[in-house]
């Protein structure tokens, strides 16, 4: 029953007023049904069994996939991961600057990407997070994103005909909880236009544990006395515009808890990449020979003063 995909509508409503559906798609099918009480030792603090009717994104580790795939009777058969020299060679970039740029990361814990449009900044983030991480998620700030976005709030929650308000993690609290149950893993979270959000109202206290790994601090939505620590094995990989007005909000408290990368499509390791993909393709240069010529440009922009009337 492989490759199945069912699209299944919630009401009439939905269909017909509101064009709503939701597609499945089915990848595999167990031979036989695994009860939920053969997981709970294996996957008790996996936000799926803490939080089931959560909308947070989840992460399911390599060991309590393996407890799946064992209790299933399916043999997982894990490929080993490719070396910083076989990634850099795939993205075209240098090993040398994509090994500093990991070495960076481990010691600092917070990186953040910054050019302008078209740099590859979430690409290239993606592709570090899967080369260094057991496991990793990616969150994208914007203007209305708030701290019960992504540490934890109240969200309202359908019993019946009545609602009532219970106390859910956010992807930071999430995936923090992943990585403080496998301290011997390696977990990152991606963080998408980190610029265009208000930092100071969705961080809150976690400013300080990211420049404190070891302190505890009071959550605002905690019983007083119960803490929250960022374990040190949680990297943050933050990517910015810098073509966008909103980088001025981010303050000092900010710019000294990441590392600033700068990807610039005039220095390495973007200059040069699209003719190095065009050779690795076979297709023509010229392209390449075109956007070199307009990169060479500099543009500058002279204010002027208009005269005052007097």
């Amino acid at each position: 029953m492989d490759d199945i995909t069912a699209s299944y509508y919630k009401t009439e409503v939905d269909k017909d007023v509101l064009e709503t559906r939701i597609v499945i798609s089915i990848d595999k099918v167990f031979d036989s049904y695994i009860p939920k009480a053969e997981l709970e030792a294996d996957m008790s603090s996996n936000i799926i069994f803490r939080a089931p009717q959560s909308t947070s994104p989840f992460i399911v580790s390599d060991n309590e996939f393996d407890a799946i795939l064992g209790k299933s009777g399916v043999k997982q058969q894990k490929q080993s991961k490719e070396s910083i020299e076989q990634l850099a060679d795939r993205l075209l970039i240098s090993a040398h600057w994509l090994e500093s740029l990991r070495t960076e990361l481990l010691s600092k814990r917070q990186v953040i990407l910054q050019g302008p449009p078209g740099t590859g900044k979430t690409f290239l983030a993606r592709e570090l997070a899967q080369h260094i991480a057991d496991g990793w998620a990616v969150v994208q700030f914007h203007p209305s994103y708030a701290y019960e976005d992504f540490v934890e709030g109240f969200r309202p929650v359908k019993h019946g005909d009545s609602f009532s308000y219970e106390l859910k993690p956010g992807p930071l609290v999430a995936i923090a909880n992943e990585a403080a149950s496998q301290p011997s893993k390696t977990f990152v979270l991606i963080i998408d236009e980190i610029n265009r959000g208000n930092l100071a109202k969705i961080f809150g206290e976690l400013y300080f544990l990211l420049e404190y790994r070891d302190a505890e601090v009071t959550m605002q939505y905690r019983t007083y006395g119960e803490t929250f620590t960022l374990p040190p094995n949680l990297l943050f990989i933050g990517t910015m515009n810098t073509a966008d007005r909103s980088i001025a909000s981010l303050d000092m408290a900010i710019r000294r808890r990441f590392s600033f990368v700068e990807l610039s499509p005039s220095r390495e390791p973007i200059s040069g990449l699209l003719r190095k993909w065009l050779e690795r393709e076979g297709l023509d240069s010229r392209v390449a020979d075109a956007m070199d010529y307009v990169n060479s440009f500099t543009v500058s922009y002279t204010h002027l003063t208009l005269p005052t009337n007097r």
